[in-house]
């Protein structure tokens, strides 16, 4: 008689904790639901604009006016996102990262940030950015007090 072989048994597992206990369970883990809410308008144009930088530096557009035709868009309006790679990096990242919003506006708008972005100044523009958060800040309080 030949030996056996073990047995090999091979599948996805992931835990789970209900309450009080662990379960095991078979499979792939259940996909996460979406968070709430959606990212602001301006965080969603600072990634575009990133993008569109990257697709000129690769040579995969020529210009803005490709960009404007590709995207259905004025080229004034490619312009307008563009213009948000003129601000400071460290403006740009906290972009990036601004909370989610669950209801109402988002907190900071395009037009907001134009005259920002046109300052050539980094350090005036932090200033500016400062100052718009803190405006920002003091809006949302009236919001929150009235309800």
């Amino acid at each position: 008689m030949s030996e056996r072989e073990p047995l090999k048994i091979e599948c996805e597992v992931h835990f789970e904790r209900r309450k009080q206990s662990k379960i095991l369970e078979t499979g792939p883990a259940p996909a996460r639901p979406p968070e709430p809410g959606h990212l602001p308008r301006i965080t969603r144009l600072m990634a575009l604009a990133i993008r569109c930088e990257q697709l000129l530096r690769d040579g995969v557009v020529r210009n803005g006016s490709a960009i404007a035709h590709l995207g259905h868009i004025t080229r004034a309006r490619v312009s307008q996102i563009m213009n948000l790679l003129n601000l400071a990096p460290d403006i740009q990242e906290a972009i990036l990262f601004l909370p989610r919003v669950e209801r109402g506006r988002a907190p900071i708008l395009l037009q907001q940030l134009q005259s920002v972005a046109l300052v050539p100044d980094w350090r005036k523009q932090r200033k500016l950015w400062a100052k718009l958060l803190q405006e920002e800040k003091s809006d949302q309080k009236i919001v929150i007090s009235s309800v």
